[in-house]
């Protein structure tokens, strides 16, 4: 199986971007898209720096944090999943991820 480039995964986090209520960060390397009003509300009664606006603004503000991130950073969405809390987790761009040839630029 051929490993998605950083181009490739940043296509999802567009696609993500598409349907999420608010993009929130903490600063250092986690970036969430909080797909629904319930992650949304959750994000916004913690202490991350949150964004909400339009598809292209959010996605442009995910980029502009994941430059600015650490060497640990990924991209997750999240969705309520009341069985397994942890199976709404979405993995967009893992930690570690690296494209030496092409950015993201999408």
């Amino acid at each position: 199986m051929k490993t998605k480039t950083l181009g490739e995964m940043f296509k999802d986090v567009r696609e993500a971007c598409s349907s999420a209520h608010l993009v929130a960060f903490d600063g250092c390397h986690k970036i969430y898209l909080a797909m629904d009003e319930l992650e949304a509300t959750s994000f916004l009664n913690s202490n991350y720096q949150i964004f909400r606006s339009s598809q292209d603004e959010m996605f442009d503000k995910v980029k502009e944090w994941y430059e600015e991130s650490c060497g640990l950073r990924f991209i997750s969405s999240v969705e309520t999943n009341i069985a397994n809390p942890n199976d709404g987790y979405t993995q967009l761009v893992p930690q570690g991820a690296s494209d030496e040839e092409e950015e993201f630029s999408s």
